[in-house]
């Protein structure tokens, strides 16, 4: 069965995106990732409005991508942080790759708003695809795609 002929109805990708995939919500993952947990600062640092913002952290911690801690200041109410689970640290790759395209194709002349390296070396970390038998850089002329046990035909 080719490409065209496969049914898209359960894409991963397509499912993926129903969840992550609005701009808001890549951005509110983006700010997790640098370690913004609270409400008023992915307001003011995202610029959505707190009607957006509330929908898209509830949408995120329904899927289980974000959870609800809760915390209190001193005379204060119990307020909740929102921090990344698992499976949100799990797309973390997704938003370097993102980030890593950025700064290649729509940069900003003068260079990156932040760069990412690695903590014992200091070089830059980049995202890739790999074999994992021989850790080599693939592209995707180098791979061949072939229907999984969930591919069903287009009706």
């Amino acid at each position: 069965m080719k490409w065209l002929e496969m049914s898209t109805e359960n894409c991963t990708v397509q499912r993926t995106l129903d969840l992550v995939g609005e701009k808001w919500t890549l951005l509110l993952l983006r700010d997790a990732f640098n370690g913004v947990r609270r409400f008023d600062d992915f307001r003011r640092h995202v610029g959505l409005s707190e009607a957006v913002l509330a929908d898209r952290l509830r949408k995120l911690v329904a899927a289980g991508i974000l959870r609800t801690v809760p915390y209190q200041e001193h005379g204060s109410r119990t307020r909740y942080e929102y921090r990344l689970t698992p499976k949100g640290r799990d797309l973390w790759p997704v938003i370097v790759a993102l980030r890593q395209w950025g700064e290649t194709y729509v940069g900003d002349p003068e260079g990156p708003v932040l760069e990412i390296r690695h903590r014992d070396c200091g070089a830059p970390v980049r995202v890739v695809v790999e074999c994992p038998d021989d850790h080599t850089s693939l592209s995707p002329r180098d791979v061949t795609a072939l229907p999984g046990p969930a591919a069903r035909p287009r009706s």
